[in-house]
């Protein structure tokens, strides 16, 4: 069970898929770093745990966000780290952010933002793809739902790469007194922002929070601040990591370029595939609440295990030729997980890339990205650039479709 194996080692953070065939085809479920994880790569056993809470916890997220060394992190309390009752109770709150007429009602105002985003990296030709676009949607849009201040919008990204940099044991003394001081921050201007709710009641969702009730009761100071966290975790890095991701492949591949301009029906097709091939979600972790067994190997009650949900989304026993990317497959995979933890955002981060995804399109024939500026993440749950230099090609005219 046990290998000799590093999952955010540099390379691995760069490209992990030779690493995940090689778990896949010898080492199914066995021990890895950091902190000993149980690492879980095949498609039908990670499917197995995602859809079987009562055996795999989702309480596995606050053994990896909460240890000892960073104290209280409102993540850790959220609805993507309960499971039950809990679960049912904190995701109800928010749930009717995410329906489909709301989701719509914001992606009207994000079409334009996108769209102005894209009308100035014309004017630039070159330009940081992450820094100019790919992070400012996701980050407008989540302003959007939840009726923060635009002008909180630079410290999302900086909060979020923190949450998502939280490890077993710190990286180093900096890194332990950087995360706490920023979760200190970010807890901080939540509650500044719930207390102006209080005084200044909005329709908006944090306004829905301070308001609501569940089983007549409110919800508290912390669970409100734990469900923005939630929101700000679970949406603005995942969908930034997918547009870089989008990107990246762009630049490599014009004949995709060209088939999406062609035929902009295509666009959604793109991203679900997208997701399968080169999501931004390397995994989730899970607490074993009883003796159990996958893939022929006994993992002991207390456990903390490791699904890898971007090695499934390659499994060659479910997917066939899972290592090419094909525009034209029917949509695959696991990329938004399973059962009762599907990820309630789905929607609005399909909207949200299809959206950036066209206004860029609309604009540009194609995409060359600079291979020496390119800076990846160092993260366990997720992964996608941080730096990505793109030049722009365009060919002076906007190229619009009917969509």
């Amino acid at each position: 069970m046990q290998l000799s194996v590093d999952l955010m080692a540099p390379e691995h953070c760069r490209n992990p898929y030779p690493l995940y065939e090689q778990l896949r085809r010898s080492h199914p479920v066995c021990r890895v770093e950091p902190g000993g994880l149980i690492a879980v790569s095949r498609y039908k056993d990670v499917e197995f745990a995602l859809k079987h809470p009562e055996l795999f916890s989702s309480h596995g997220f606050r053994v990896l966000w909460e240890p000892a060394w960073v104290g209280d992190n409102p993540i850790a309390h959220a609805p993507v780290a309960s499971d039950g009752a809990e679960h049912t109770r904190l995701r109800g709150v928010v749930q009717r952010a995410f329906t489909p007429a709301a989701v719509a009602r914001v992606q009207d105002r994000l079409r334009l933002y996108a769209g102005e985003l894209a009308d100035r990296l014309r004017e630039q030709s070159a330009a940081d793809f992450m820094e100019n676009f790919a992070e400012p949607i996701p980050a407008r849009a989540l302003s959007y739902i939840l009726g923060t201040d635009l002008a909180l919008e630079p410290r999302y990204k900086g909060w979020t790469q923190v949450l998502a940099t939280v490890t077993p044991v710190p990286l180093s003394a900096e890194h332990a007194t950087h995360t706490r001081a920023a979760i200190a921050e970010m807890k901080g201007h939540l509650q500044q922002l719930i207390d102006e709710r209080r005084h200044r009641p909005a329709d908006d969702v944090l306004g829905l929070m301070v308001r609501g009730q569940v089983d007549g009761q409110a919800l508290s100071d912390p669970e409100i601040v734990a469900l923005c966290v939630n929101l700000l975790a679970a949406g603005l890095e995942t969908t930034t990591f997918l547009l870089g991701n989008a990107m990246r492949l762009l630049a490599e591949r014009p004949d995709v370029v060209a088939a999406l301009r062609a035929d902009r029906k295509l666009v959604p097709r793109f991203l679900e595939e997208m997701l399968r091939y080169d999501g931004p979600v390397l995994g989730v972790p899970r607490i074993v609440m009883t003796d159990t067994e996958l893939a022929g190997v006994r993992i002991a009650a207390g456990e903390c295990v490791f699904l890898l949900i971007a090695s499934a989304n390659r499994d060659d026993s479910q997917i066939s030729e899972p290592e090419r990317f094909d525009l034209h497959r029917e949509r695959v995979g696991i990329p938004f997980g399973a059962g009762s933890h599907f990820c309630l955002g789905a929607h609005l981060a399909r909207i949200e890339a299809q959206t950036g995804l066209e206004a860029l399109l609309d604009r540009f024939d194609g995409f060359s990205a600079v291979a020496e500026g390119l800076v990846w993440n160092r993260a366990l749950i997720t992964r996608g650039p941080v730096k990505l230099p793109v030049r722009f090609q365009s060919s002076g005219h906007r190229h619009l479709v009917d969509r």
